[in-house]
């Protein structure tokens, strides 16, 4: 396993980490769950990334036995949520980034995990209700009181990412320290272009999700429909119908090709496409079984097959490389 700073920080993430949506506590049982984080820790992950919202919070207490259970040293792993979303709960104050609710979500992601602290708090989206001076104060706080080591955001704009930065420096206070957005070889814009300023300016790391494009950037879907994948899931019909265009898969078959011919897997070659990126400091996996996790905890080992003459190919076969502007 190889290991990379968080932006600027002094906390080192592993290039590859393992997530919980969509799996614990909903689509696979919690003793296969114990088994994909042990298999992760043992092959050196040691970054686990969780949210209030996944699962309505069950995800969370799932972790939470499995940590409790494996009783890991607590140094040896960093451990995030998220709040905005909530719980599932829908009440006023149940859900956003104010100061009550982000102390609420912070206090419940804790018991619900087992844990003192999280080394990683990330506001999920932003909200436009709440001034951005209540939620860096907030943060703050849970910083101060040793609940949090680093906050930071998912899914927020390069310029509410710096709006937040701007109100911490005139209050001096501390910022957000990573993003977490989507990105893999369908989704590149926001990563590659739009925050190309902040990685120079703030020294902001960031943690990707969706390496594999929903679980697209594999081999399952050429030519077939497998069963008990999340597109199977009921209500996501609306992700089976953005990822799996016909145009979409005949790029994906070429793909597929392309990395036989490197000897890989397509998996192992998106997210070695993904931890290519040097301003990625942890490409997030997730698995619903323990072969494709230990497929895909490989893919590191592709790295070096990524030639600028590979990379130029994959650009030929996406045709989507986001135009940076002239600064």
């Amino acid at each position: 396993m190889e290991y990379r700073r968080l932006g600027k920080s002094g906390l080192q993430v592993s290039v590859l980490s393992f997530g919980s949506w969509l799996t614990f506590g909903n689509q696979i049982s919690d003793a296969t769950a114990e088994k994909l984080m042990k298999l992760a820790y043992d092959k050196g992950v040691n970054f686990f990334d969780n949210a209030e919202i996944y699962a309505n919070g069950k995800s969370e207490i799932v972790m939470g036995k499995i940590l409790k259970k494996t009783k890991w040293d607590r140094t040896s792993y960093v451990l995030s949520s998220k709040v905005y979303f909530g719980d599932g709960r829908k009440l006023p104050n149940q859900t956003g980034l104010s100061r009550k609710h982000i102390f609420e979500g912070c206090h419940a992601s804790l018991k619900r995990l087992n844990v003192d602290y999280l080394d990683l708090f990330f506001c999920h989206r932003p909200d436009k209700q709440t001034p951005i001076e209540e939620t860096v104060w907030a943060m703050n706080h849970l910083i101060q009181q040793g609940k949090i080591l680093y906050w930071g955001t998912s899914e927020w704009s390069a310029q509410e990412i710096m709006e937040a930065h701007m109100v911490a420096q005139k209050l001096n206070l501390i910022g957000p320290v990573m993003e977490q957005p989507q990105y893999n070889m369908f989704v590149r814009r926001k990563v590659e272009v739009e925050f190309s300023q902040i990685y120079k300016t703030v020294g902001m790391g960031t943690t990707i999700w969706s390496p594999l494009a929903s679980g697209t950037l594999t081999n399952k879907y050429i030519n077939k429909m497998p069963k008990g994948t999340r597109m199977d899931l009921k209500g996501m019909e609306w992700l089976k119908d953005m990822n799996l265009t016909p145009k979409r898969l005949a790029k994906i078959e070429k793909l597929n090709d392309l990395a036989l011919s490197l000897d890989s897997s397509l998996a192992k070659m998106a997210i070695a496409w993904c931890a290519k990126n040097k301003n990625v400091s942890t490409v997030i996996l997730g698995a619903s079984k323990i072969t494709h996790l230990k497929e895909t905890l490989t893919s590191l080992d592709v790295l070096p097959k990524l030639t600028d003459e590979v990379l130029s190919e994959i650009e030929v076969i996406l045709e989507n490389k986001p135009p940076h502007p002239r600064w």
